[in-house]
């Protein structure tokens, strides 16, 4: 049986998310930041024959992510999801994603499955302080954007000071970055931060200053302050060659994360 979830469900959604806080990376930061009675974000959950909480649809805005770690009725969820015209993504695990795709009704127009790692300890990773490796302030976005954009791989990224201001102050984002001749060279960051994981994005160098281990050491400060308050780590990767970084300091592959997007 699928229905909406209240705020009389929180402790059964919580208990079922929070299993796995890497992988529901986005539902448990959308639950706490808006909780189950906005107009822009509805949570369903699937319960089985004995009443438990077995699945997990939410619906951010044009966004659709279905979750669970076991059987969960697919037909279901896709019905919902195809009863809804303000849409554009679903995405997901990949082994979720691929069992509701079946039932969707509208055309998919892109497919991407990306690398999805996870990092719980900090075992791995250099445990040298690092004092050249430091947190990023408001006042150092001008400079932190402007390194952004100067990435080749990130061209068509839309970073802009204010955007980074407002994942600052709410709390949700943070950047580490290396400085040397008087610019920033290397940064990393976390997105979409909550209180049981966080995102790792943006990890850059710029070109002239490859090869000299900066973008290692934004990751590793940056994964041991936020492990360190007792947080999961996650990350999106394409290219295997990137992958090794990620792995030489502690994250495992634990799948693919699928979006597909509507016309």
């Amino acid at each position: 049986m699928i229905r909406q979830l209240t705020e009389k469900d929180h402790a059964i959604c919580q208990q079922l998310i929070q299993q796995q806080p890497a992988e529901n990376l986005f539902i448990i930061g959308d639950i706490e930041a808006f909780g189950y009675e906005q107009d822009f974000q509805k949570i369903w959950g699937d319960f089985d024959d004995e009443g438990n909480l077995r699945g997990i649809l939410l619906k951010y805005r044009e966004n659709f992510i279905p979750f669970s770690m076991g059987d969960f009725d697919a037909e279901g969820f896709a019905a919902i999801i195809n009863g809804t015209e303000d849409y554009s993504i679903v995405s997901g695990l990949k082994q979720i994603v691929t069992e509701v795709e079946p039932f969707l009704s509208r055309k998919i127009d892109s497919k991407r499955h990306m690398y999805y790692a996870k990092c719980d300890n900090t075992s791995s990773m250099d445990d040298h302080d690092l004092p050249h490796v430091k947190e990023a302030t408001i006042t150092d976005l001008p400079q932190l954007v402007e390194l952004l954009n100067a990435i080749p791989e990130f061209s068509g990224g839309s970073f802009t000071v204010d955007k980074r201001r407002h994942g600052m102050v709410k709390g949700v984002a943070r950047s580490y970055f290396v400085e040397q001749d008087g610019k920033f060279v290397s940064s990393a960051s976390t997105t979409a931060e909550n209180s049981m994981s966080a995102m790792i994005v943006a990890v850059c160098t710029h070109p002239q200053y490859k090869k000299k281990g900066y973008a290692t050491e934004c990751m590793t400060k940056l994964c041991r302050d936020v492990l360190n308050e007792g947080k999961e780590l996650c990350l999106f990767y394409d290219n295997p060659e990137a992958g090794k970084i990620y792995k030489r300091i502690g994250f495992k592959d634990i799948g693919y994360w699928s979006m597909y997007k509507f016309k």
